[in-house]
């Protein structure tokens, strides 16, 4: 049986003929044939994806390649953003220890019906997947694929592109809509953790009067008033202050972590005091509000990378990266800190990933967040 070996480059260029040439100059394929690849790229490079992902695909002789389009792309301590650039991973896995997850409802209740066997013989509960945030049926997908595996475990993030027309990812070819990727053996041993971008404010709170995504009362009280009190005198006296700084905390349900789903808060209306929030709710609900806090969210980062470092005891082989396209440069740094403080605190091994407009840990689509996945 081949044992899992990774390796990984990136590049920036002109052309996409130029970086794919420095990726696999710079990439190395080792004594075995790779038979897995990950390619992310900016979305300056969206419209050459069909060209780049041929041209990796005839040059690495890799059949199999999953990735997303990015606002930004991660790389082995450092982060592109802006230009034309590309991050490549080739993984060798032991054979029959994967399969794609094709696009679309259809495809993906195909494959799964075509590899039940191949799932219980593989131990198979783990898989990397992409998604398009357009489609407001993905969290569904990603909880029924979960169920699926019984239960499974699932790490990505939704493409990030400004123009609809680039939210693309890739199945072994470029495409869109739904859930895409790949599903992984119980013999391809991985570990992962997420870290949060926000800091719960002290107090939590249970929906008592909803409608949808609208709060009308909270703890029997009209929404806003207690949304006032939690957030503090300064900000409530400008409510237009809140906007990107104040979010909806909604916690995970018997998550042993303290563990929470961030949502956007996306309207006010102080004359009725409603809060509308980025997600539906129902009454008896559990809520929080959160704010961004850069230091907390360094803080935390350092905890997962803590964490993870001591669960893979120096046996890091590669890994994956898909954080909020709200953190990055927005909330750590010009000059790539998130990533160099994966490399700081883990070392220098083989990793790519992207910014994502949503991130998926588990079974569950995340906002404001990092989520870590290493081979060993």
């Amino acid at each position: 049986m081949k044992s899992t070996s990774i390796s990984a480059a990136s590049a920036t260029g002109t052309t996409w003929q130029s970086i794919a040439e420095h990726c696999l100059a710079d990439i190395g394929q080792g004594d075995t044939p790779a038979n897995l690849g990950f390619l992310y790229v900016t979305e300056p490079l969206a419209a050459q994806l069909s060209s780049l992902l041929a041209y990796l695909r005839e040059n690495t002789g890799i059949a199999d390649w999953i990735g997303s389009v990015g606002s930004g792309i991660c790389c082995t301590g450092r982060e592109i953003y802006d230009e034309p650039a590309a991050a490549v991973m080739l993984a060798t896995l032991p054979d029959n220890s994967y399969r794609l997850i094709p696009p679309g409802i259809d495809s993906m209740t195909d494959m799964i019906t075509a590899n039940r066997n191949w799932f219980a013989e593989q131990g198979v509960h783990f898989g990397i997947v992409h998604g398009d945030p357009r489609n407001s049926h993905v969290q569904q997908i990603i909880e029924s694929l979960s169920a699926e595996l019984n239960p499974g475990f699932l790490v990505g993030g939704l493409s990030s592109a400004n123009d609809a027309m680039n939210q693309l990812q890739i199945a072994g070819d470029p495409c869109q809509d739904g859930l895409s990727g790949v599903l992984m053996s119980s013999g391809i041993p991985v570990i992962s953790g997420l870290t949060q971008g926000c800091t719960p404010l002290e107090k939590k709170h249970t929906v008592t009067h909803c409608e949808r995504n609208i709060l009308a009362e909270l703890d029997g009280r009209p929404a806003l008033d207690v949304f006032r009190e939690d957030i503090g005198e300064v900000l409530s006296k400008d409510l237009s202050k809140v906007a990107g700084y104040i979010f909806a905390g909604l916690p995970v349900s018997g998550s042993d972590t303290g563990d929470y789903l961030v949502r956007n808060l996306v309207g006010i209306d102080p004359d009725q005091k409603l809060l509308a929030i980025g997600d539906y709710v129902e009454e008896g609900d559990s809520i929080m509000f959160c704010r961004r806090d850069g230091e907390t969210a360094r803080e935390d980062m350092l905890r997962m990378l803590h964490d993870l470092g001591n669960r893979a005891a120096g046996k890091i082989r590669g890994g994956v990266y898909y954080t909020c396209l709200g953190r990055g440069r927005h909330q750590f740094g010009e000059n790539s800190e998130e990533l160099r403080m994966i490399q700081d605190e883990l070392g220098d091994f083989p990793l790519v990933g992207f910014f994502a407009n949503g991130e998926i840990s588990h079974n569950r689509l995340y906002g404001y967040t990092g989520v870590l996945t290493l081979f060993l």
